[in-house]
Order: structure tokens, then sequence, then C-alpha cells
């Protein structure tokens, strides 16, 4: 088989260089001559544990091309991915899907034979309608389908999301497309990878669901965690013993300062403004992102409420990790991008570190440069700080040498925001020790 992927950013990429794994022919498009001239020599524009290693292997295999000119890269191609993003329009919150569109105007150009066209970018209710609308008035006569395949990439861990996944969802209308769909994903269905075919409609509505109610269930244990501070619970035992519940699950039930990344905060708003579009408001999913907003925005309180009192210069504070979540250097939406300037708006000067994500925190937060020193290593951003915050679970963060890390600290403040120590330990050595909904014995 030989397909097409339009765009090469984290989902083109990853998706695009897993289908050849497969042992599809695979050509990834992308305008930015110089991101393609860079993949070809298997430099890759993002950090994602593996990627790097399969790039180079399938493009020395022959089966990974990467080119920027598209009517060249489609030709004789069974199907084209359109995996260009999706972002949140500043004025209204719904997803901007201009860049979807403009790619639909430029196959309908170029494209001479059947193919089916496939929406892998996240996209509301009725994009592939409108995908097929586009292509069938440019080219009338033309033979093809429209189909939806959202994926269910994790940042961190997507190759083995994608060539182990819980499911495939595929929406489609017709039997040939289905037919090339079902193939194209054989070796998945050999796995025995549960494989659905449903309505494009219903397909589009699966990915929005499933986002919405995970970062449904991260707002509720966050709005939990708060609650066991107030009375005296502890979280951590509350997310074990709701999690056992077969119903309930234990996967995101852990506190932190909110969710952020590429695709939560973008796709429940989406939702949302989709669904009172339609009057039919979710107003769950409108607390949910209500609730996190307020919760990247003031967790920087927490920070500055057991800061050294007795100070009258400025608080030195480090902080271990910048990007939304661990094993990626992405910071689209991180609760970074709320604390950092908050913290700085009040008096405090930072020392910062992340394992993957300094070169583009360096580029977000370049106005705040003279508020900020860029540390090679933890110990580095520690030493000789008022107090240490940890914002991102890095495995590096996870092993510290505490007995070290309490000599450098000029005050011995640790604030966890994401439960990775336990309380006693910390106590027992001598930290003042700060986390999220668990009280010291």
């Amino acid at each position: 088989m030989k397909i097409t992927i339009v765009g090469t950013g984290y989902v083109g990429l990853v998706s695009g260089t897993c289908f050849a794994e497969f042992g599809v022919n695979v050509t990834c498009v992308d305008k930015d001559k110089n991101k393609i001239d860079n993949l070809k020599k298997g430099i890759i524009p993002i950090f994602e544990p593996g990627l790097d290693e399969l790039v180079k292997k399938n493009i020395s295999s022959k089966r990974l091309f990467f080119e920027t000119n598209l009517k060249k890269s489609i030709d004789g191609s069974d199907a084209i991915f359109i995996a260009v993003g999706t972002p949140s329009r500043e004025t209204d919150g719904h997803a901007d899907l201009s860049y979807v569109y403009e790619v639909a105007e430029e196959i309908a150009e170029c494209l001479g034979h059947y193919s089916v066209i496939v929406n892998k970018s996240t996209v509301p209710i009725g994009t592939g309608k409108k995908v097929h609308e586009i292509i069938k008035n440019k080219k009338p006569k033309l033979d093809f389908d429209v189909a939806s395949n959202p994926e269910f990439l994790r940042e961190g861990s997507a190759i083995n999301d994608f060539m182990r996944p819980d499911r495939v969802v595929i929406g489609c209308e017709s039997n040939k497309a289905k037919a090339i769909l079902k193939e194209l994903y054989r070796p998945l269905y050999l796995l025995e990878t549960p494989i659905i075919f449903t309505r494009r409609e219903t397909a589009e509505l699966i990915k929005y669901a499933a986002n919405s109610f995970l970062a449904t269930k991260i707002t509720f244990i966050n709005e939990i965690s708060d609650l066991c501070e107030k009375v005296g619970a502890n979280v951590s035992d509350v997310s074990i013993g709701i999690g056992l519940d077969g119903r309930i699950g234990k996967k995101f039930l852990h506190p932190g300062p909110g969710y952020g990344g590429s695709c939560f905060p973008k796709d429940t708003l989406a939702l949302v403004k989709t669904a009172q579009d339609n009057c039919s408001p979710l107003n769950l999913v409108e607390h949910v992102v209500k609730s996190n907003k307020n919760r990247k925005k003031n967790m920087y309180k927490r920070i500055l409420k057991v800061l050294p009192s007795n100070k009258k210069s400025k608080n030195v504070i480090s902080i271990l990790g910048l990007t939304f979540k661990p094993n990626t250097d992405d910071m689209r939406d991180s609760p970074s991008l709320d604390m950092i300037p908050e913290l700085i708006k009040n008096n405090c000067e930072l020392r910062l570190f992340d394992p993957e994500g300094m070169h583009e925190a360096k580029r977000i937060f370049k106005k705040y440069s003279k508020n900020i020193r860029w540390c090679k290593d933890s110990y580095d951003a520690c030493n000789g700080v008022d107090a240490l915050v940890i914002l991102t679970e890095w495995n590096q963060f996870r092993a510290l040498d505490l007995v070290k890390l309490k000599k450098i600290l000029k005050y011995p403040i640790v604030i966890d925001l994401r439960n990775i120590y336990e309380p006693n330990e910390l106590k027992q050595l001598g930290f003042n020790y700060y986390s999220l909904g668990r009280n010291i014995d």
C-alpha cells in the first residue's frame, strides 16, 4: 500500500513513521522546506522517545519519504491523511479548521484517481462532511471518499500507543473506503486490536468525548485534593480507594497543577463550543474548562504562601519541570506558562531546569530573562535558593539525592505539585514539605 500524510507535526510524523514500520510506503508532506530537509537527514523537530531511531530505520528501509510537493506525493496513494494543526481560535474558542480546509483545497487540485481522504487531525463534528464538499465542488467528477480516523496518541508514549492501541476508530461512508483502511490497519487486526467502524460524525465525536472525559477525571481529583486539605483526608488514598472500582479505574486520578498540552485544553473548549452551537450545552465540561483554567492561574499562590516571610530581598525559587508532562518537549498550555509570570510579578527570581523543554521555554519566557537563570541540572537550579517547586514529574526528579538537596537549599522548603515524594520521609529529613491533598502525620 501507498499513503500520503499531509503535515509533519506530532501526529503526522508519529503516524507516518509507524505506518512505515507496518510495511506501508509512506510519504510525509510539509510546506516547510527546511523541516523536510532535516527530516530527510533524520533530524527530528520534536522530542518523542524512540521516534528518531524509528524514522532513521524506515528512511533506510525506503519505506518512509519526505516531500514538499503534494501533487508528486499523492500520485498513486490509496489514502491521503490530513494531519495538520487545529488550534483553538482566539476569538471564540472553536477549533481553527483553516489548515484542514486549505489542505482539502490543495488535494482537490492535485488528485486524479480514487483515494480515501482521511482526517487524522482532531476535528469537530461535521468537518468530514465539509472536506467532502470542498473537494466535490472543486472536482465534481472525481471518485473519492472522506473518512475520520482520530488519533489517540499520548506524548511520551506515542509509538507504543500507535503500535499497540486500545482501539482504532474509523468513520467512513463506503465499503470501498472501509476495505482500504481495514487493509492499512491489518497488522493491528492480527493483534486482535478492536477496530471500530462507524459514521464519520460519530468518529469525530468519540475523540472529543474521550479527551473531555479524561480531563473531567483530572479536574475531579484536583477538586477532591483541595477538599482533602480542608478536612484532613489523604488524596493518594482516596485515589487508590476509588480507582480500584472497575467502573472508575485508577488512571488520570493523580492531582496536579492542572492539565495542559496540545489536546485536553483545546478539545474540551471545542466540544463546549460545538455543544453550545447546537443548543445542547455540556455544563459539566464547561465547569471542567473553567476549573482547570482557574487552577493553573492560581497555583502560584500556594508557593507564595509558604515562602520565607522575613526576607527583605526577592525570593529566589527553583522550578524543576517546565513542560506540561514528562517525556516531551511540549510547552503548550503547560502550568508553567501561568505560574512563572505570576511569580515574577510577585517579586521572585527564578532558577529553571527541564530535561527537554529548555529551548522552547527560553523562547517563550524571553521577556522575563532578567528574572530567570537557566540551569544545567536539578542541583544547579536548587543551589542557594529559598524554595524548590517540582512542577513536572520527570523520573529524574523522583530520585533526587535528598541529603544533598537539603544541604544546598538556603531554606529546606519543597513544594511538590505532583506528589512524587512521601510527606513523612521529607519531614524526617528536616524539610518543610508541601504537596497536594496530603497532610503530614
